[in-house]
């Protein structure tokens, strides 16, 4: 850490930003990097909620409370960060070899969550920022005797001392989060050989890159080897450890795989791992998805059109097909595919929210009202959708209904971080709206929440002059 030599050493204001500043720089390194763009798709959602729900029933934890989050992110990780969100990268499925390998992942992080380790984060920080601290003070005062030297190593090697004090504890964390993993695994019936095998492809990452340019004293977790070793024997003992793998989970993981690399990646990347020769439905899924974001809608349809042929009831296949029909500017023809992928869906909120697209893109007053209900029903399920917020209001605003489509702009704004626009029209909303109804409530709600905010952060909210 580098801190520029202060213009007066007797300047209290500058001693209390020279503090700042290294208290600050400890903080931001110990915290997890800000995430990515997060990924929502229904039927990755349906995976990881199948996946996950015995292990969080094992971790006496409750599936409406737990939640596993795709992040747009080609790196190989996953991670808590308080509450009960586990956040898993896209690049992590695209590296695992089975669903088994992401249930150990998944496991790992509910050992996490199940033993607080986000919350006693601060039991690691506090030790570590007192060495920061300390150090700060002595090199200041060495650098105020006039040994700018002595005072600028002092400081670095504060860092340097804070900085292996929190490696240490996350090294413990993380070897406590294995074991409660493994745990958690065995006790809701599933193997751990996926959790084994996907240390050892870390292991191999790290064969690749040279053991001898790795110092183990200054990682956040221990290095592979140390985590199967202390893994190996409790997994094997098991009863769970020989049990088969599950094929309809296997199948999902597949699909989701496949489609995954075709909306994320280069599509030449796509075409590449799945030629024209492979016929597979992973094939087939990858291009759809491949072509359609290279704006080829033939070909797209085409291979949706064999994802449909070979299973004519699939929801998510139908709900591409649906897609690449509304986004090709086909919403009419559209509707049929994303009716009933709504329907065999159970109405899944993100299918539903398409389809709700599709019936407001066909410009035709008559299916508006379908949408309504479509998307009411879609946003009852799930709350968190700014887009299904937005087309609600869309609808809503071409029906005539100001103020239901002010309260629909004041959730999705709430939902966006557009704290002034959500006060603004959460008061137009109250305004049209039936005093103490439910839709009223809620709009006073949201413009309460929202003015307590930017009364509270006056200066961020402050109206440009």
């Amino acid at each position: 850490m580098g801190v520029a030599p202060p213009a007066n050493l007797g300047d209290t204001g500058r001693m209390k930003r020279l503090f700042a500043a290294c208290a600050l720089s400890l903080l931001a390194w110990a915290q997890p990097a800000a995430a990515q763009s997060i990924l929502r798709d229904a039927e990755t959602e349906a995976m990881f909620n199948d996946m996950s729900r015995p292990l969080i029933l094992a971790a006496g934890l409750s599936p409406r409370n737990v939640k596993v989050v795709l992040i747009n992110d080609d790196s190989i990780n996953a991670f808590t960060a308080g509450g009960q969100t586990i956040y898993v990268h896209s690049g992590l499925i695209q590296a695992a070899d089975n669903a088994n390998q992401v249930q150990g992942v998944i496991a790992h992080e509910l050992g996490h969550v199940a033993d607080g380790h986000v919350v006693l984060m601060d039991a690691g920080i506090k030790p570590a920022l007192g060495v920061s601290i300390l150090s700060m003070v002595l090199g200041v005062a060495a650098i105020a005797a006039g040994a700018p030297e002595a005072g600028a190593g002092i400081l670095s090697a504060g860092t340097t001392a804070a900085q292996g004090k929190f490696l240490a504890f996350s090294r413990v964390q993380e070897s406590t989060a294995d074991a409660t993993g493994a745990k958690f695994l065995r006790e809701a019936g599933v193997t751990g050989k996926g959790m084994l095998t996907f240390f050892k492809k870390l292991q191999n990452e790290e064969y690749a890159y040279g053991l001898k340019n790795i110092d183990p004293f200054a990682q956040s977790h221990p290095l592979s080897g140390e985590r199967i070793a202390s893994l190996t024997a409790d997994v094997i003992a098991s009863p769970a450890y020989g049990k088969k793998p599950d094929q309809a989970l296997e199948e999902q993981f597949k699909r989701v795989k496949a489609k995954l690399l075709g909306y994320v990646a280069d599509p030449k990347t796509t075409l590449n791992t799945y030629t024209d020769e492979d016929q597979s439905l992973y094939a087939h899924y990858a291009r759809a998805y491949a072509w359609h974001k290279s704006a080829y809608p033939e070909k797209a349809d085409a291979e949706a059109a064999a994802l449909i042929k070979a299973a004519p009831h699939d929801p998510y296949f139908l709900e591409i097909q649906g897609q690449i029909l509304l986004e090709a500017g086909k919403p009419v023809q559209a509707l049929a595919p994303l009716r009933e992928a709504t329907e065999l869906s159970r109405n899944a909120p993100l299918i539903a929210t398409t389809f709700g697209h599709a019936l407001i893109a066909t410009e035709d007053k008559a299916n508006y009202p379908e949408a309504i209900k479509v998307l009411r029903q879609a946003v009852a399920r799930d709350d968190e959708n700014p887009f299904a917020w937005y087309q609600l209001g869309t609808v809503y605003e071409a029906m005539g209904d100001q103020p239901r489509a002010m309260l629909s702009s004041a959730e999705q704004a709430s939902l966006t971080g557009n704290v002034p626009l959500a006060a603004y029209s959460a008061r137009g909303a109250m305004q049209g709206l039936a005093p103490n109804s439910v839709d009223w409530i809620r709009a006073q709600d949201i413009a309460l929440a929202a003015q307590n905010e930017i009364d509270d952060n006056p200066k961020k909210y402050k109206k440009k002059r």
